[in-house]
């Protein structure tokens, strides 16, 4: 939040300066309250861009380097920061899905790279469909979609283990 009232007129005007340049090249996910409308947005960005069909889009996820920016934006698609995992850890010397050390409950996420793809050439091979949600008690109301109100989306994350191993 702000801080003392002294500081809060340059808080707000770096946050208004923030704000007026435009675009950012990487979005912060968990900063959206509703993050479907984003991620449609992203989609609907592409489906124009290639004249193909909303419907028969997805994304794909690449993990990147980066642990929070980018020098410049994606071509398509977006790219996000502010994720964590739970039960695992992400191998960044690898470049995948690794064991967590004993009591450690979380791992930060680096960028990921939301590209839409259209379904049918979306390669689930050596991936883990893991549950993206707004908060870690997974818990919320079903929406009218009949997901639940705290869930966001799958993302497949790269894994050499079979996905009953993380399922845990």
């Amino acid at each position: 939040g702000p801080p003392h009232p002294i500081r809060r007129k340059q808080w707000y005007q770096r946050r208004v300066r923030g704000v007026t340049k435009g675009i950012p090249n990487v979005f912060w996910l968990s900063g959206f309250y509703f993050t479907q409308s984003f991620l449609t947005g992203a989609t609907q960005n592409f489906a124009r861009k290639y004249k193909i069909p909303i419907d028969h889009l997805t994304f794909s996820f690449e993990v990147m380097e980066a642990e929070e920016s980018m020098d410049a934006k994606p071509e398509d698609g977006v790219y996000v920061y502010g994720l964590f995992i739970e039960g695992a850890i992400w191998d960044r010397e690898n470049g995948q899905m690794g064991e967590a050390a004993p009591k450690i409950l979380y791992d930060t996420m680096p960028v990921i790279w939301l590209k839409p793809v259209e379904k049918k050439d979306l390669n689930k091979e050596g991936t883990y469909e893991a549950p993206v949600y707004k908060t870690s008690e997974r818990r919320g109301t079903l929406s009218t979609t009949g997901h639940s109100t705290n869930f966001v989306m799958i993302m497949l994350l790269k894994t050499e283990q079979p996905p009953e191993h993380w399922v845990n």
